[in-house]
């Protein structure tokens, strides 16, 4: 009788623990957020409000679709328990053989193909003009890295113009500590990049994509599109948005342990503000545009690489340089320290771990040159080593 109560206790105090648990796990995840325009929504049970064509079509096919799957399923499900209930034993119907009519056996192969031509012809329909990616206005190759989306620009208004699209650093700190007691959610939460993509409303952007290192997807559910980034592959989409705004996406391959830190930013503007963009972006381009032979101060060299850091090695790396996990440290690590400077080079710009560290050759020499300067002589790390562009020149050849 005592080791039935003591059972009892016992599975009582697992259950208020539990719940306990339960409540807390709850209540700290709880933040207030809202609909993200452009993105997703508070509870959202259907697809994206579309803002292109091609997103409306999908729409309609997809309502369409299950339209006929649900009439179908009332019919036959119908006629069965119909049946079952008509000819149940229980009010003496018996079993029997019934013949087959001709009728029946031509009914149940021409109904359920003319069904499928039904659906099969506006499917087919959408799906050939998804591929249609000729006569774009703007061409712009996005290609997929661990853990980010480089942008360029190939062809149309923009050309030349290219840049790297990493999530927000804040949001990647918000996600590494936590929300501070009392704080809410950002309704944009690990969905704000530093550089998002600008293109122009009312055009037709053709994507082409590819990766650097792993299988990537580029997806943008209010444009319709999902196309997969694979190395050494080049694969196209295109859309066409018919409303100025923000919209959101993420790659949607599982690309490994950063896969969640890898969102998509497309702003779409007016004519005339694209191509003000354009022209500002080119005017930095000028500016950064830094003379490879140029040789830089110490000095110097660390602050310029201080910002390439911050900029695209601090998410996974760190502000400290003490990595986190299977990232390693830099701060103290022997490839920094070494004096042979052509090891460190040698990892920017062809990767390391098989892809783990990915390959960084987009980035500028003086660029390069900068950050490996920087993490040289940055933390515990003071060696006194610089880096000059002319070595990432030659390292390149």
């Amino acid at each position: 009788m005592n080791k039935v109560k003591n059972i009892s206790r016992t599975l009582q105090s697992l259950l208020q623990n539990l719940t306990l648990g339960m409540g807390v796990a709850l209540s700290s995840v709880a933040y207030a957020v809202n609909d993200l325009p452009g993105g997703p929504a508070v509870n959202q049970l259907n697809l994206h409000p579309p803002v292109t064509k091609i997103a409306a079509e999908q729409h309609w096919l997809h309502w369409f679709m299950m339209i006929i799957c649900l009439v179908i399923f009332i019919a036959v499900f119908g006629v069965m328990f119909y049946s079952i209930w008509k000819h149940r034993k229980s009010v003496g119907h018996k079993s029997q053989e019934l013949a087959e009519p001709l009728w029946v056996e031509i009914g149940w192969t021409i109904v359920p193909f003319l069904i499928v031509i039904g659906m099969a012809l506006p499917a087919t329909k959408v799906l050939v003009a998804q591929k249609d990616t000729t006569n774009a206005d703007v061409t712009i190759k996005a290609t997929g890295y661990q853990w980010k989306w480089g942008y360029d620009y190939i062809k149309g208004e923009g050309e030349g113009i290219g840049f790297v699209s990493t999530l927000d650093n804040t949001h990647r700190e918000l996600s590494n500590t936590g929300l501070p007691k009392g704080t809410t959610t950002p309704d944009n939460y690990l969905l704000k990049v530093d550089n998002p993509l600008v293109v122009p409303v009312d055009k037709k952007v053709r994507i082409i994509t590819t990766a650097n290192d792993v299988i990537h997807a580029f997806m943008v559910p209010a444009f319709g599109i999902k196309q997969d980034a694979i190395p050494g592959f080049v694969r196209d989409t295109w859309f066409r948005a018919e409303k100025i705004g923000d919209y959101y996406g993420q790659c949607a391959e599982l690309c490994g342990k950063e896969h969640a830190y890898m969102p998509i930013h497309v702003k779409v503007v007016s004519s005339e503000d694209y191509s003000k963009w354009v022209d500002a972006e080119k005017k930095k381009l000028a500016a950064k545009a830094d003379d490879p032979t140029k040789v830089w101060t110490l000095d110097d060299m660390v602050k310029r690489g201080e910002k390439v850091y911050n900029a695209n090695c601090a998410a996974c790396h760190q502000a400290t340089g003490k990595g986190a996990g299977p990232i390693k440290a830099i701060d103290g690590a022997a490839v920094v320290l070494d004096a042979d400077k052509g090891k460190q080079i040698s990892i920017l710009l062809n990767g390391q771990n098989n892809g783990a560290m990915p390959a960084w050759k987009q980035l500028s020499d003086t660029e390069i040159a900068a950050v490996i300067t920087f993490t040289k002589n940055n933390w515990s790390n003071k060696t006194g080593q610089i880096v000059q562009p002319a070595d990432i020149t030659a390292a390149r050849k």
